[in-house]
């Protein structure tokens, strides 16, 4: 036996079971949660078995269609949308301090307050585009964030942390869910409110969360294997933007 077919086999000990697509239709409906996915007219359950229901029938609409592309077996992986209605519903809701706490954790240290102190070029760049996004937190939110070019952790004040979890106090389960992702595949809450109020793209919303990582590949090229996981955590990225637009649309 090959060396490649004894690997293909260990790869298949160890690869997870999927369980097989066991439904024909489905179809979104209205419930007294909001809009509800039935799958050959019996609702989703989340894993805690609640039943699963989202606040805007776009997103159900949009959650229904990953039910709808799967084939022969069910994959949660390309289900991002579905993971995030699970966590607001089985998590969030039940005890949302504890991802508010972990949101405001990213803005106790936020990427966008660590400056570069060299090349020129790159400090340029990180002011850009990481300014703008500061000078708004500050107008917007009340929150004046301070900056850095020292790798020490900076203390940041207390009423630009304060402000920020005002903001924090005032977002829903569903909302929490979607900003808590896009918090940890950005590096960023600050990045994250923008997204929130609308004050950036998520195209660049990304850009912004990965101009010391575009820096580096522009320096000395992109490695595949790192480009490749970067292109998956931007399709997460863009699931949880959605999610967050279609919740407050």
């Amino acid at each position: 036996m090959s060396g490649d077919n004894i690997q293909a086999r260990i790869k298949a000990q160890f690869k997870p079971q999927l369980p097989k697509r066991f439904y024909k239709s489905v179809n979104v409906c209205q419930t007294s949660g909001g809009y509800g996915i039935e799958l050959d007219g019996r609702g989703i359950k989340t894993k805690a078995k609640a039943a699963l229901a989202v606040p805007a029938r776009e997103l159900a609409e949009q959650i229904a269609a990953e039910w709808r592309d799967q084939g022969e077996f069910i994959d949660p992986a390309a289900m991002a949308l579905t993971r995030i209605a699970n966590s607001a519903i089985d998590l969030v809701a039940e005890n949302p301090k504890p991802v508010r706490a972990e949101i405001l954790g990213f803005a106790a240290s936020d990427l966008l307050c660590y400056r570069a102190a060299s090349p020129q070029a790159l400090i340029e760049r990180q002011d850009e585009l990481w300014s703008p996004i500061l000078a708004l937190a500050a107008q917007k939110l009340g929150a004046e964030f301070e900056t850095t070019v020292s790798l020490v952790h900076l203390e940041q004040p207390k009423a630009a942390l304060g402000a920020f979890e005002n903001w924090l106090g005032g977002e829903g389960a569903f909302e929490l869910a979607a900003e808590h992702t896009l918090t940890v595949l950005s590096g960023s809450a600050l990045v994250t409110w923008a997204l929130a109020a609308d004050e950036i793209s998520q195209s660049a919303a990304w850009r912004v969360a990965h101009v010391d990582e575009d820096w580096q590949s522009e320096q000395w090229g992109a490695d595949e294997e790192a480009e490749s996981r970067r292109e998956a955590r931007y399709t997460e990225f863009r699931a949880a933007a959605d999610f967050l637009s279609m919740v407050k649309s």
